[in-house]
């Protein structure tokens, strides 16, 4: 039973666990993070915070008013009763409501790829993995951001404020529409889920290596020899 429970201090074993860990703690905190600034609230930030499922938080109420002031619209989730405000000229996002679904199954499967009975199927379920998980986040990232453009290029001609151009908010970095600045970012869940990665990129490095938790102060400690250090360092990797 020890030397069971002993495997998962390697680190192509325990990685995946704390990833599959990270990325269910991604759900409950916002997962993106818009700030925006405008003249109608002087001196102000105004911030909303979205989540993985259809939820907001902040001041979503006030950057509502924001929006329809140019006639921006939140997306309409369509499959549960949103925390928002909608608008008839909301896009449909019938998808917003699978997030949870993704993070998971990416976790379930960092458990299924740990507990691997063999060490073949170990580096099988680890570079499996990590093509999956980096092929999905990206498509996901595409979507959100073809999501964006529609909501941008669809403006209410009806809105107080006439003739603003159509936009393409970025899914990270900052835009301008009219006189209100905004700049989005990761929030806690979206950094979350960046070091979840992170950590199935250096498992899946060290997918031929039996080195442990307790080896890495060590490897560390090999940097400061340069070269011979790196060199020894990548003999670990590889297993040697």
């Amino acid at each position: 039973m020890r030397k069971s429970l002993a495997r998962f201090a390697q680190l192509r074993r325990g990685l995946p666990l704390i990833a599959a860990g990270l990325l269910l703690l991604a759900l409950a905190v916002p997962m993106w993070r818009i700030t925006l600034t405008a003249p109608q609230y002087p001196g102000q930030e105004l911030v909303i915070k979205l989540y993985a499922y259809p939820r907001l938080g902040g001041d979503y109420t006030e950057i509502h008013s924001l929006n329809k002031y140019v006639g921006f619209y939140y997306p309409d989730p369509v499959y549960i009763d949103p925390n928002f405000p909608l608008d008839d000229g909301s896009i449909k996002t019938p998808e917003w409501i699978l997030g949870p679904v993704v993070f998971v199954v990416l976790a379930a499967l960092g458990v299924f790829v740990s507990l691997a009975p063999t060490v073949r199927k170990l580096k099988l379920g680890l570079t499996g993995m990590l093509a999956g998980t980096i092929a999905l986040f990206m498509g996901m990232f595409a979507w959100i951001q073809f999501r964006l453009y529609q909501a941008g290029h669809t403006l209410d001609p009806n809105a107080p404020l006439r003739g603003v151009e159509e936009f393409t908010p970025p899914i990270l970095g900052g835009y301008e529409v009219a006189n209100i600045s905004g700049f989005a970012w990761f929030g806690p869940g979206g950094y979350l889920t960046v070091v979840a990665v992170g950590l199935l990129v250096v498992a899946y490095v060290f997918r031929n290596s039996e080195a442990t938790f307790g080896d890495v102060p060590a490897m560390l400690g090999e940097l400061r020899n340069g070269t011979d250090g790196i060199e020894r360092i990548r003999g670990r990797v590889r297993g040697r």
